[in-house]
């Protein structure tokens, strides 16, 4: 059976990040858990990370990302590309199903298994299965309701994603960086 999951979530608004996912792992056809934490904050709440696809693999690979961190002082970019770096040339890790929003106070990227590091078009990042349904929704009130926050805007478009994708739940986990 295969496990799936996630909706993930990243907004840059008005000087504000936030980043949120919903809690739901499926298995085949059922709700394996409905409150996993896909969500963590690093390098003392400066950093976080959103993580989608298979947990074992995205643990593996938020701590390289951690380690990566501590290593270039903190540096999102720079741990960031040397993480994709070292991802797309180890012959194990190339084999790791998952991806990685991450985000500081100034920046906002998508780490993917490809070596691709991202910096989203419009500072909306979305990955998992719900991610089209959330980057839609967080596109649309950046538009119409410029009024809302960074966090308010997850929220929103995460609550927009689990009504219409069966892979995400109303189960929110939503962190800001310091």
């Amino acid at each position: 059976m295969r496990i799936r999951s996630t909706t993930v979530l990243g907004v840059r608004h008005n000087g504000q990040i936030a980043l949120g996912a919903d809690g739901q792992a499926t298995m085949d056809k059922h709700v394996a858990k409905s409150n996993v934490r896909k969500v963590r904050k690093l390098h003392e709440g400066k950093v976080v990370t959103g993580f989608a696809g298979s947990t074992a693999d995205a643990f593996m690979l938020l701590d390289k990302f951690e380690e990566k961190l501590g290593g270039y002082g903190g540096q999102l970019r720079r741990a960031a590309i040397e993480l994709a770096k070292e991802w797309r040339k180890d012959q194990y890790l190339r084999k790791l199903e998952a991806m990685m929003v991450v985000c500081d106070k100034d920046e906002l990227l998508i780490i993917a298994g490809t070596g691709d590091v991202l910096e989203p078009d419009y500072d909306v990042a979305a990955i998992g299965s719900g991610a089209m349904y959330a980057q839609a929704a967080a596109l649309a009130l950046k538009k119409h309701a410029p009024h809302l926050t960074a966090r308010q805007m997850v929220e929103e478009a995460l609550h927009i994603a689990a009504d219409i994708c069966i892979y995400t739940n109303h189960n929110l986990m939503i962190e800001q960086p310091e």
